[in-house]
């Protein structure tokens, strides 16, 4: 009997839905949720084989949400009185299942989206995804399921953080150390004692240092642009200021706090602050302010070197802007992601750029033409998240409505 050989995928018949969701992610989750509560039939496609594989796959231990538990529930259910006020990822991972769990959200996992186009002639968007965990058989051949849905409506939740960023570092292929993205760092265990750099200056970039420096790890960090620098305490001032007055107003009294605080450690080590203030640039460009873990009283107890900009490698020698050289034992690249949406969208060019990021500002490209959607793309944290899946539900519904 000959072998069978292994091809590509084999196409089942189309499947007629209402909503189609892209990304199981707390974004999808509460949309689904959201639909599901108003009874909207819905389907979730998620790629991975979990639910929220950002927050339980890609993250470091000591994670916790930056903001306090008031600003981050999803619709519907609010984070539990008893947790703290700035919950750890464990717990609000566990949040997050039991949400999934309480609303019958039961995504389709280890989906991977191949494509997603409008059909004009069906008035349907036709979503092809590749099932990587079936195999099927015809004559002499088998592979991996083609499953294709037509959908009224289509939730792009996959949200922008779906490919880590390396930069072209001239060198770095050559560098005789351990590089990784952030996405794989999980805790400073096995970097006691070595030189560690971390690029990006971020929240990830400045809590993976601090990680690092409460494992004895020798840390330094590289800080090329502007960045405010904030503690928990007074972006929660800055929150609750925000409910009754500008964001102007709020910024400077949060820039004054942060001068306060901050001001002489940050100017000793080449800290800058931007020119606009911190939740103006949240509302402008997405970019949220440092929430400061610990990490600034290491650098001025000198655990924690601030490094310029790196220009070049040669082995286990890093070159930065300023001039100087030092060896290092491993990189880590806080370096931020990049949305994959266009390698699988075909058309919604009204919600979507080149970069796969919305179109219209952060804050209100969540609605596009032909049913199209997008959620958690606002880079407004999980308020915005769930404001995404309310405006998206509520839509829906009304589109749905017999009275319209």
């Amino acid at each position: 009997m000959p072998s069978l050989t292994m091809g590509s995928p084999i196409a089942s018949e189309e499947k007629d839905v209402c909503v189609v969701i892209i990304g199981a992610g707390p974004a999808g989750l509460a949309t689904a949720a959201s639909l599901n509560y108003a009874n909207v039939p819905n389907i979730v496609l998620e790629k991975d084989n979990v639910c929220a594989p950002l927050w339980k796959r890609r993250a470091y231990d000591r994670l916790k949400l930056h903001l306090a538990k008031e600003f981050c529930s999803l619709p519907h259910m609010s984070l539990p009185w008893k947790l703290p006020k700035y919950v750890p990822r464990a717990a609000f991972v566990s949040y997050l299942d039991t949400y999934a769990s309480h609303f019958h959200v039961d995504p389709l996992y280890n989906r991977t989206v191949l494509s997603a186009s409008y059909d004009e002639a069906a008035a349907r968007w036709r979503v092809e995804a590749r099932n990587t965990t079936t195999v099927v058989e015809v004559d002499d051949h088998h592979g991996p399921l083609l499953e294709t849905y037509l959908a009224r409506y289509l939730v792009v939740a996959t949200g922008q953080n779906c490919e880590g960023i390396i930069p072209d570092v001239p060198g770095l292929e050559g560098f005789s150390g351990e590089w990784m993205h952030s996405s794989e760092y999980q805790n400073g265990l096995g970097l006691t004692g070595k030189n560690v750099l971390v690029v990006g200056c971020g929240n990830s970039g400045m809590e993976i240092s601090y990680d690092l420096s409460n494992y004895d790890a020798k840390a330094s960090i590289v800080v090329r642009h502007p960045v405010h620098v904030l503690t928990t305490g007074i972006v929660y001032i800055g929150m609750k200021m925000l409910k009754f007055l500008p964001t102007s107003m709020v910024d400077k009294v949060v820039v004054f706090l942060s001068r306060l605080k901050y001001g002489r450690v940050a100017k000793k080590h080449g800290i800058r602050r931007p020119d606009e203030g911190p939740f103006f640039l949240k509302e402008k460009t997405g970019k949220t302010p440092t929430i400061d873990v610990g990490v600034m009283r290491m650098i001025k107890m000198g655990k924690i070197k601030v490094r310029p900009g790196l220009t070049r490698i040669e082995g286990d020698t890093i070159e930065f802007e300023d001039g100087k050289k030092a060896r290092f034992d491993a990189i880590i690249f806080a370096t931020g992601y990049r949305s994959t949406v266009r390698k699988w969208l075909k058309g919604g060019e009204d919600v979507f750029n080149a970069n796969g990021m919305p179109v219209v500002g952060f804050s209100k490209g969540w609605k596009g033409d032909h049913g199209l959607y997008c959620a958690g793309f606002s880079q407004m944290g999980l308020a915005g998240i769930s404001k995404d899946a309310m405006n998206i539900a509520n839509d829906i519904i009304l589109s749905l409505s017999p009275l319209k």
